[in-house]
């Protein structure tokens, strides 16, 4: 995202206090949890491409809400857009605007890397063909709603010019390797003489679709970009429902935007 206009300085101190705790919390974790599974990161990105050859074949509604907020936490621009993924009648895999788009966004300027991370990034899926491009670290591992997940950190080793990656944490199912909660960002934030255009941290959270894989059911964040004109708070809300799995010879609809 691009700021458009000079707004109020603000400190992201306290997130990245939030980020290190995370990241200390797990060494500790890890410590007390003994040594990973065998050849973890390559578990996971086996399961990983498993998930991303089924999703597809599934069409599906991606809502995209961007909202920029005051210090008070209420909402002075918005965008909102809806999209049915959807196959054409040769089978090509496509998307369908549904409805008007609403862009009321004062202070922001959605870019094409925004878009690109909103297909690609949000919904990051860590498939065999990625693995290469990352340097991974077990974190330990941790217990949530009563099953327990491994953490594993990963970074890009580096990032060519035009490149979109992710940096951060995956919480992976013990059971089968799946990925089931994603935290962390798209990188890299882009700064130069000319432009500054950054991204903020968000969360994924997966929900099992057919009984088996794992697909993105909810994308959220909420954080504080640090533009040298003035630090600009902005909340993140991606929806993905409707998931419906696609035969050659099915015919989908989807219910009308309320």
């Amino acid at each position: 995202m691009q700021h458009t206009v000079h707004v109020a300085s603000r400190t992201k101190a306290k997130r990245r206090a939030i980020i290190l705790a995370f990241i200390l919390t797990f060494a500790f974790r890890a410590a007390a949890s003994g040594d990973p599974p065998a050849n973890l990161a390559r578990r996971v990105a086996a399961r990983e491409t498993e998930n991303a050859k089924a999703r597809d074949n599934y069409t599906y509604r991606q809502t995209v809400e961007m909202d920029e907020l005051d210090s008070h936490g209420a909402i002075g621009g918005e965008y909102r857009e809806v999209r049915d993924v959807v196959f054409s009648p040769s089978h090509e895999r496509t998307e369908q605007l549904v409805g008007r788009t609403l862009k009321n966004l004062h202070h922001l300027l959605l870019t094409d890397e925004d878009f690109h991370d909103i297909r690609d990034i949000q919904p990051f899926l860590l498939t065999t063909d990625q693995l290469f491009l990352y340097e991974t670290k077990f974190r330990g591992d941790e217990n949530l709603d009563g099953t327990d997940y491994w953490v594993l950190q990963i970074r890009p080793r580096q990032i060519l010019e035009g490149q979109r990656l992710f940096d951060g944490l995956l919480w992976v199912d013990k059971t089968d390797f799946s990925i089931v909660r994603s935290e962390g960002q798209a990188v890299p934030q882009i700064r130069t003489m000319k432009q500054e255009n950054l991204f903020p941290h968000f969360t994924t959270i997966r929900g099992k679709i057919d009984g088996k894989h794992w697909f993105p059911v909810k994308t959220y964040g909420e954080d504080t970009l640090g533009f040298k004109t003035g630090s600009q708070r902005v909340r993140l809300i991606i929806g993905y429902s409707n998931y419906k799995r696609f035969e050659a010879d099915s015919t989908i609809t989807f219910e009308p935007k309320q």
